[in-house]
């Protein structure tokens, strides 16, 4: 079809994919103004041109009850796309996240002669590894945020582009502290603690007791303790109250509404669930402890199946452990405050774990949307 523009199909199935979505369009109409993007997309991808055979929201299913009620619209949905995307033969198709509904869209339309991308790799190097053999098979290529889950993929043969992480582009490689206190209203000169105790119901629920708890043995130290706590949404907020009315009804916080980037950037330190939040705090240049803990049973089985030696992006991007790790057991008021003391002063290692993650956001600050852009029209073109 030489006479119409270039063509991408794109299937984002949450918030995060309709950022990098949104990103991915923009970059890529810098080089082609008349490009014709179709598929699922959100409000940020459809502002940026995205024509929506579905909306994003359709597919924005958490929870295996919650999935089973909505399957037989998620598998109608899905051979939809197959038969429109399959018609409209666009030069490439982008699935974003999502992989649970796009690694099997993704192989349909490969089958059919579609060049298909991943955008945004599933957690394969940690667990259940041999689903990157069915990505291998259903992708011409994965978009990869980090540099070790490109060797990953390396070691089976499967085609896979590092183009840096999103965030990275997005933060400053020296953050502004003392703008962040005064827009929290936090004094410039106190110890500052932020507590982010997960974003699911389970880890507020199993944290929160615990944290709240390490707060309080810190402030014996240090008198001026400032904590902040920064939540997602109004019901996380509403179960962190109750928890802290029953633990720590004495300890004054700071509970925010969102706001989790600048509780980062204002505090000397972060105590913190591990996932998303440890890389963001790593690029926000604040000193972190990660707690996490599980129902027993969940644990033993994640222990047999998760195949990295730590669980902390920053670890993992490292090599090695620059961040305190205390999980299940170790995750005890008298260990996480013993390991947070020395990140709350400007002590060397304070300083030196600073450094560290200036280098590795530097590592991954690649310009994500463009490197991105640039892979789908390399493989529209071949």
């Amino acid at each position: 079809m030489p006479n119409r523009p270039l063509t991408i199909g794109l299937v984002a199935g949450e918030t995060s994919g309709d950022i990098l979505g949104a990103g991915l369009i923009r970059a890529l109409k810098v080089q082609h103004p008349e490009a014709r993007f179709v598929g699922v997309a959100g409000p940020l991808m459809q502002a940026e041109g995205c024509e929506a055979w579905f909306e994003m929201e359709e597919l924005a299913v958490m929870g295996v009850v919650e999935v089973l009620e909505r399957l037989p619209r998620l598998l109608k949905i899905r051979r939809e796309l197959t038969r429109r995307f399959t018609e409209l033969a666009p030069d490439v198709f982008v699935g974003i996240d999502a992989p649970d509904f796009n690694i099997t869209l993704e192989g349909r339309l490969k089958k059919r002669g579609i060049r298909t991308i991943h955008y945004v790799s599933p957690s394969v190097w940690a667990w259940r590894q041999k689903r990157v053999f069915k990505i291998g098979q259903a992708t011409d290529l994965v978009l990869a945020f980090l540099p070790f889950e490109k060797a990953f993929y390396d070691r089976f043969n499967v085609p896979c582009r590092f183009i840096g992480h999103t965030m990275a582009d997005a933060m400053p490689l020296q953050p502004d502290k003392l703008a962040a206190r005064a827009a929290l209203g936090i004094a410039s000169d106190a110890h500052c603690l932020a507590l982010l105790p997960g974003s699911r119901s389970a880890e507020v629920e199993m944290l929160s007791g615990d944290f709240l708890k390490t707060a309080q043995l810190l402030r014996t130290h240090y008198p001026d303790l400032e904590v902040v706590v920064p939540l997602v949404n109004a019901k996380r907020r509403e179960q962190f109250e109750r928890i802290k009315a029953e633990v720590a009804p004495e300890l004054t916080v700071h509970l925010l509404d969102g706001k989790g980037r600048e509780a980062m950037i204002a505090s000397d330190a972060a105590l913190l669930a591990s996932g998303t939040a440890a890389l963001e705090c790593m690029l926000a240049k604040c000193p972190m402890v990660v707690g996490y803990r599980m129902k027993p049973f969940t644990f033993w089985l994640a222990e047999r199946l998760v195949k990295t030696p730590y669980v902390s992006l920053p670890n993992l991007l490292a090599g090695r452990e620059i961040i305190t790790e205390l999980l299940q057991h170790d995750c005890v008021p008298a260990k996480l405050a013993a390991a947070l003391l020395p990140l709350l002063e400007d002590s060397p290692q304070s300083e030196q774990l600073k450094q560290t993650f200036l280098e590795l956001h530097q590592s991954i600050r690649c310009g994500a949307d463009e490197q991105a852009a640039q892979a789908v029209l390399e493989l529209a073109e071949a």
